[in-house]
C-alpha cells in the first residue's frame, strides 16, 4: 500500500467506527468540564507553598499547583528553555521497525505526516514540566470532506491521578468520575503520567524572583528616567492652586503632585546606591538557576561572558536529557500510544516505535574527508548523508613530486635566475629528478 492508500484504508476505518453503537458519542467530551476564568493576581511563596500542602494534603487537589505552573509559564526566559529542549525531539527522525527488525518506512512517513504525530510527542513530553497530561482524541473533518484524528488537552486542573479521579468542576467535591474506569480510556482518553512532582515546580521561586526583580528595576529606571515632580505653593488659595496644576500638567508626562508652603518631600535613600545591579544580579541568578533546571547547563547566549568551550559542554549536557526525553517518549508511544492508533485502524501490523539517533554530520564528514585518502566511499550514501551531489570521477592530477620536478625546471628556464638558486634546489633534490 502507498501512502494514499494508507490513509484511504485509515478513513474507512474510522468510517466503520463510527457506525458502530460503541462509539455513538465519539464527536463529543467523554469528560465534559467546566471552564473557569483564572485570577490573574500576583503570585507570591504564600500562594506556592499553600498550593503545595493541598497537592500533598490527605485529599490532594491539584488545580491550585497546575493554575500556578500554567502561570509562571508566561516567563518568556522559561518559555526559551522548555521549548529549547522540548523542540530537539522534533528535530528526530522517527522509525516504526516490525517484528523482524525491518523498518516501515512507509507507514513511518505516514505517522510523521499526521498532525496527531506533534500533539502526542508534545503531550508526552509535556508530563515532566506538568507531571501528567490527559488527551481526548476526535475525528476533525476539513472542508473538502478530508477526515483525520485530531487530539485535545483535557485541563489538568480537573485531574487528581494520585486517585484516578476526574473533577468536572474542580471546586465541586460532590461530582468525580474515576476516569480510568471508563471504557473509552486507552482507545479515546489517552494518560500520559510521571508519578513524580513536576520539574516545573522546582521553578516556582525563581521566577516569581525574578518578577520581582524585573518590577523594581523597572520602576528604577522609571524614576530615574521620568523623575517625579513637586512644586510648593499655598494649597489653601484656590486660585493658585488651579494655576499650579494647569502648569504641572503642562510641562510633561512626568509624575507630578503638589504640596503645601509648609510641607517638606523627599526620597528616600536605600542603604547602598545603586544604578539597578543588585536587582541585574537577582535576575541573572534566577535565569541562571533556570537554566540549570530545564537544560541541564548555563547556555552560552544567555552569559556575560561565554566561551565556545563552555558552550560545547552545556550543548552536550542537553544533548544527554534529550536522550533520555527520546527514550521516555518513545516508551509511551509503544506502550500507550501505538496500540490507540491501531485501534482506529491508522496503523497496522506489530509495530515498534523509535527515534532515529541524531548524528554529529561535521564530525562524521571530517572522518569522510580523512577516509578518502585509503579507501572508496560509497557516492550514493555520500550524497544522500550530506546532501553533496556526486556528478562525475575527478581526473587524477598528477603525482606531487612531479610537479615540483616540473616547477624547478621552469624555473631554470625562467631569464631571473641569475644566482642560479633553481640549478642548486635541483641537485639538493635530486632524487625529484631522477
Amino acid at each position: 500500500m502507498n501512502l494514499m492508500q494508507r490513509a484511504t484504508a485509515a478513513i474507512a476505518a474510522w468510517n466503520l467506527s463510527a457506525n458502530s453503537d460503541t462509539n455513538t458519542n465519539r464527536k463529543g467530551n467523554f469528560l465534559p468540564h467546566d471552564l473557569k476564568s483564572t485570577f490573574q493576581t500576583r503570585l507570591d511563596i504564600k500562594d506556592w507553598k499553600e498550593a503545595e500542602a493541598l497537592y500533598y494534603s490527605q485529599d490532594p487537589k491539584t488545580f491550585a499547583l497546575q493554575n500556578i505552573l500554567t502561570n509562571i509559564m508566561k516567563d518568556a526566559f522559561l518559555t526559551s528553555q522548555v521549548e529549547n529542549r522540548m523542540q530537539q525531539i522534533f528535530s528526530l527522525d522517527i522509525r516504526l521497525t516490525k517484528l523482524n527488525g525491518d523498518v516501515d518506512d512507509e507507514q513511518s512517513k505516514l505517522l510523521k505526516n499526521m498532525p496527531i504525530y506533534r500533539f502526542l510527542t508534545r503531550k508526552s513530553h509535556e508530563k515532566l514540566f506538568y507531571e501528567y497530561s490527559q488527551v481526548e482524541l476526535s475525528i476533525g473533518q476539513t472542508i473538502e470532506g478530508r477526515k483525520y484524528m485530531i487530539g485535545d488537552l483535557i485541563p489538568r486542573t480537573n485531574f487528581v491521578p494520585q486517585l484516578g479521579l476526574f473533577y468536572p468542576d474542580y471546586a465541586d467535591d460532590s461530582k468525580k468520575i474515576a476516569y480510568r474506569d471508563m471504557p473509552e480510556f486507552g482507545t479515546w482518553i489517552l494518560e500520559f503520567w510521571n508519578k513524580d512532582m513536576p520539574l516545573l515546580n522546582k521553578a516556582v521561586p525563581y521566577v516569581l524572583f525574578k518578577r520581582f526583580a524585573e518590577s523594581c528595576h523597572s520602576e528604577l529606571c522609571e524614576i530615574y528616567g521620568i523623575p517625579p515632580r513637586w512644586l510648593k505653593t499655598n494649597t489653601q488659595d484656590k486660585k493658585m492652586m488651579t494655576r499650579a496644576t494647569k502648569m504641572m500638567k503642562d510641562m510633561g508626562a512626568a509624575s507630578w503632585f503638589i504640596i503645601d508652603e509648609e510641607e517638606e518631600f523627599g526620597f528616600a535613600e536605600a542603604a547602598v546606591n545603586t544604578n539597578g545591579d543588585v536587582y541585574a544580579s537577582l535576575n541573572g541568578t534566577c535565569c541562571n538557576n533556570l537554566g540549570l533546571l530545564i537544560v541541564g547547563a548555563i547556555l552560552g547566549q544567555d552569559t556575560k561572558n561565554g566561551s565556545r568551550s563552555k558552550d560545547e559542554v552545556a550543548q552536550d549536557m542537553l544533548s544527554l536529557l534529550v536522550q533520555s526525553d527520546s527514550a521516555m517518549i518513545a516508551e509511551d508511544w509503544n506502550n500507550i500510544i501505538l496500540p490507540a492508533l491501531k485501534k482506529h485502524g491508522l496503523l497496522t501490523g506489530d509495530l515498534t516505535f523509535g527515534f532515529v539517533p541524531s548524528e554529529n554530520t561535521a564530525q562524521l564528514f571530517d572522518r569522510v574527508i580523512k577516509t578518502l585518502e585509503y579507501y572508496e566511499i560509497d557516492p550514493k550514501w555520500f550524497e544522500e548523508k550530506f546532501g553533496i551531489p556526486i556528478t562525475a570521477v575527478r581526473q587524477q592530477t598528477q603525482p606531487s613530486k612531479e610537479k615540483d620536478k616540473q616547477k624547478l625546471k621552469a624555473d631554470l628556464l625562467a631569464d631571473n635566475d641569475f644566482f642560479g638558486q633553481a640549478r642548486q634546489r635541483l641537485n639538493a633534490g635530486a632524487g625529484l629528478v631522477g
